[in-house]
């Protein structure tokens, strides 16, 4: 089986990748035809399987994570991927069609069971009841070892694609924030020295919440063991937190930078930001925003937003600089929930401005 058949069996079209089996179903498919600008369903499928074709010359990737089986109470970033890429769409579509002519190319999307969050956790009966429901057509020789949860399908779609063009930029649309962990995984393999900066108003360095290892409470901690520590995750904006900046930075090998200090004194906080990335002699960072790092008064619909974040002039300016000074080997825009409501127009505002963010993660991957 090519690298490009076992893409087709781990993924689906953009805007598939939530399961729907009556009243949504519609609606998934039309979204999937106007964003492949195709007249019928045979053809979206044939100009996805083109994309995952031209993955292995693309000079980025990009990759919808349409679960939030790893969050919190409050759930609805599952949603996100597809209102996020209608919204692009919308908004950008001049632009996003110049990122594609210079070189991006959208894989798809996960295909979520929505019960599930990462293969390690489910037992082998509910491992094989799983792939005989994803993979019908396949034996159970050839679908033994294939992924069923979204954690897993992630990593093994984007380890494949790094494998044959690991020169590639990865910018993902989740999820939860546990959705960032499985591109880091896949990063780090072929970009040994890369770093994180992640915007958010939590730490999330748990290294496991209620006995769960990976969810959206613990992420930051496994990406950080994973780069082994030494300041080459940076989280800026933190605000909600049991311990303050001197635990987890002495605790955990992390560099923080709060979003009060970042609000003081803005210009200060881009130049500390490269400075300690650069002290970590990071050669590449993954950009990971979770929009509740952005101030709820642009970003509210969202699961766990906390007052006093970032302005997003300052998130967009602090990509720049970091693509700038550091360079970008991928990035991705988190916990968007386009259905929570907190205030009037939370959906629309929320959704419009991270596709903004989107967009501009885009276009740094591939400048």
């Amino acid at each position: 089986m090519t690298s490009t058949e076992t893409l087709a069996l781990l993924l689906r079209p953009a805007g598939g990748g939530v399961h729907h089996v009556s009243s949504g179903l519609e609606a998934e498919r039309a979204l999937e035809r106007r964003l492949y600008d195709a007249r019928s369903d045979t053809e979206v499928v044939e100009r996805w399987r083109g994309d995952l074709e031209r993955a292995r010359s693309a000079r980025a990737v990009l990759l919808g994570i349409p679960s939030d089986v790893g969050g919190g109470l409050q759930r609805g970033a599952s949603l996100a991927p597809a209102a996020v890429r209608a919204r692009l769409l919308q908004d950008h579509g001049p632009r996003l069609e110049r990122a594609r002519a210079a070189g991006l190319v959208d894989l798809g999307d996960v295909f979520s069971v929505p019960q599930l969050l990462e293969d390690e956790m489910l037992s082998d009966r509910q491992l094989e009841a799983t792939r005989r429901a994803l993979y019908p057509d396949l034996a159970e020789e050839a679908r033994k070892d294939l992924p069923v949860s979204p954690l897993t399908i992630a990593e093994r779609a984007l380890s494949l694609v790094l494998a044959e063009n690991p020169g590639a930029a990865v910018v993902a649309l989740g999820g939860d924030h546990s959705t960032a962990l499985p591109v880091v995984r896949a990063l780090s393999r072929v970009r040994p020295t890369m770093g994180i900066v992640q915007v958010d108003a939590h730490t999330d360095l748990l290294p496991a919440r209620l006995g769960v290892r990976h969810c959206f409470g613990t992420w930051a901690y496994h990406a950080n063991e994973l780069l082994g520590r030494g300041g080459r995750l940076v989280q800026v904006g933190i605000r909600a937190s049991a311990h303050g900046r001197e635990h987890w930075e002495a605790e955990e090998g992390v560099s923080q930078l709060w979003a009060d200090e970042v609000r003081r004194d803005p210009a200060a906080a881009l130049d500390a930001v490269v400075a300690r990335l650069r002290a970590a002699k990071v050669t590449g960072a993954y950009f990971s925003n979770d929009i509740d790092g952005t101030d709820p008064a642009y970003a509210d619909a969202t699961g766990t937003p906390e007052p006093g974040g970032l302005e997003p002039g300052f998130v967009r300016a602090l990509l720049s600089r970091v693509r700038e000074e550091v360079g970008l080997c991928g990035g991705d825009v988190m916990e968007v929930a386009p259905l929570v409501e907190r205030s009037p127009g939370a959906g629309d505002r929320t959704v419009a401005l991270s596709a903004t963010y989107l967009l501009e993660t885009i276009e740094a991957a591939l400048a």
